[in-house]
């Protein structure tokens, strides 16, 4: 009796090893179906910021959104695919659309409409740039009627700056290059975004500086399709190790991500 009971129970183990074995791979599998169902996972990026995409020196490419994405195609086991675009808020719109498949962007009210977000990766300070000789030194001389702040056309800043502010004028612009060539022409006084954006900018705008404080903080998240909510179990633990591993942080140090602190849910 007792040998009966010995070979049925390892019998049992044996079940549930094989089982264990078969089940894994079919679950990564299927996770790999639903996050990337072409094969390939398509990641929105766009050029000019940290939290997306930038290139160091040698013009190798870094970046939160960039870095993530391929590091997520290697745990699925699928190839990699990065579809640029000219702002995040073409990059939602393209999600929503089933166009592409993930990115990282800062997950507000509004985009949790058209995309499914993760828990947050990681939070960043919005702020002000300005340029050199600027007569703008503080917060408290921007709401003045002949002050133009520029912002990312579709952005979380156009959209929320006009309540903040009631005598100065939002200036759309299509993007960040766009921006820079705007301070030149003098067609705005001062930006306003993320501040990893702004200290990008600034790197390229000799004299310029970012204004004191903050008007805020976007929680960046990975943005997926909806539709797709049953892999979001996957992609909080992603998002885990990488915080836990250290991985975040040499991602943010590559790409010269500046201006982040510690994830915190809105």
């Amino acid at each position: 009796m007792r040998t009966f009971s010995g070979r049925l129970a390892r019998t049992a183990l044996l079940a549930a090893a094989i089982i264990g074995l078969v089940g894994a791979p079919a679950r990564a599998d299927g996770e790999a179906k639903l996050l990337a169902p072409s094969g390939t996972l398509r990641v929105g990026i766009y050029a000019g910021s940290p939290t997306s995409m930038v290139t160091d020196t040698s013009g190798k490419p870094h970046g939160l959104a960039y870095d993530l994405g391929g590091e997520l195609a290697k745990r699925l086991g699928v190839g990699v695919d990065y579809v640029r675009f000219q702002r995040v808020a073409d990059i939602v719109t393209a999600i929503h659309d089933g166009q592409v498949d993930f990115t990282v962007t800062n997950a507000t009210p509004a985009r949790a409409n058209d995309v499914s977000f993760s828990q947050p990766v990681l939070s960043i300070e919005l702020g002000y740039l300005v340029p050199a000789n600027s007569p703008l030194a503080k917060v408290e001389d921007i709401d003045r009627p002949a002050v133009k702040i520029g912002v990312t056309k579709g952005s979380t800043s156009e959209r929320t700056l006009p309540a903040k502010f009631k005598n100065a004028t939002i200036v759309p612009a299509e993007s960040v290059k766009v921006a820079i060539a705007m301070f030149g022409r003098g067609e705005i006084d001062l930006y306003a975004t993320n501040k990893p954006t702004l200290f990008e900018m600034s790197d390229q705008m000799p004299g310029a500086k970012i204004l004191d404080g903050n008007w805020g903080a976007e929680h960046m998240a990975i943005a997926i399709p909806k539709g797709r909510e049953d892999a979001l179990p996957l992609l909080n633990r992603f998002v885990t190790e990488e915080q836990s591993s250290g991985a975040l942080d040499k991602i943010q140090q590559q790409a010269g991500l500046r201006g982040a602190s510690k994830a915190t849910r809105q």
